[in-house]
């Protein structure tokens, strides 16, 4: 009987040992829970430390307190000037509703999949009435809260809170992308042609002065020179005046000797010539006078 009753109280200290065990629950300060019996809620709890339910009959479900992020998709936004963007965004959001939460999305998962159509909308709504410089370069800090303050009224209804709407990167469409790339390419081509046109200018302008300016030097060169050789050509001259002037007779026979040398040179020369011509004249006389006949 004692060893019967041993077990039954093992027993029932085991039993009650399981369904204390089943009654507790701890909640992690990065969490939130939500107490549900027969998958109906009954108790949220926010905050961290141990808790009870009642075993068996009810379970807990974990949510997070802290923030998430949403990577969202991708969406191609035509702007108010009907230009085309493909807008990459992220969002940063909190569970601020947890029965809400549940009843509405259930889980993350579910969430991100509600609020990436709820952020393709606002992104559409807000960009959809900006120009391209605007979104690119202009207020996108005021388009970022707005689409936060529209997204956020939306997740209110699936027990949301969102703190911040970015836009990481907003780029032109690959179609669009490589026709603008085809239009600057042009454009660029264009310029360089402008540029060498330019160069080719002013490379026929320098050569047009360099061929001036050699023109130029050339001819004043050729100018000096002339006056050069005439001022020798004078000097020549009066150096000659001067020597006839000193000794005519001599000069006249210098002269005629080199007229000789000139004339005679050459062994094949004939000349015929009558003995008192006024060629001949120094032949007969050193002083050049004529012989009188009879003498």
């Amino acid at each position: 009987m004692n060893k019967g009753l041993l077990v039954i109280l093992a027993i029932i200290v085991a039993v009650g040992g399981l369904v204390g065990y089943n009654a507790l629950f701890t909640v992690h300060q990065t969490q939130q829970a939500l107490v549900l019996q027969f998958g109906n809620p009954v108790r949220v709890v926010t905050d961290p430390g141990l808790n009870y339910k009642v075993p068996l009959m009810q379970n807990v479900v974990y949510l997070e307190r802290r923030i998430l992020s949403l990577d969202a998709r991708p969406e191609e936004v035509i702007a108010s000037d009907k230009k085309r963007l493909v807008v990459d965004s992220i969002a940063r959001f909190r569970i601020s509703d947890p029965l809400k939460f549940y009843q509405t999305v259930s889980t993350t998962v579910g969430a991100q999949s509600r609020l990436n159509t709820v952020i393709s909308s606002s992104l559409r709504r807000v960009l959809g009435r900006a120009t391209i410089e605007d979104i690119v370069s202009g207020d996108r800090a005021d388009q970022m809260r707005q689409i936060a303050e529209f997204v956020n009224e939306e997740a209110k209804a699936f027990g949301i809170s969102i703190v911040d709407v970015r836009i990481k990167r907003a780029d032109l469409p690959q179609a669009n992308s490589q026709a603008i790339f085809a239009r600057m390419q042009t454009e660029r081509e264009r310029e360089a042609k402008e540029f060498r046109a330019q160069g080719a200018e002013q490379a026929q302008q320098i050569k047009a002065a360099a061929e001036k300016e050699k023109t130029v030097i050339l001819a004043e060169a050729r100018r000096d020179s002339e006056i050069l050789r005439g001022e020798g050509e004078a000097t020549r001259t009066k150096i000659f005046a001067d020597a006839f002037n000193q000794d005519p007779e001599f000069f006249a026979l210098y002269r005629s000797l080199q007229a000789y040398r000139e004339a005679l040179g050459s062994g094949d020369t004939t000349m015929v010539l009558s003995p008192d011509s006024e060629f001949f004249r120094y032949f007969g006389d050193i002083a050049g006078q004529r012989s009188t006949p009879g003498q």
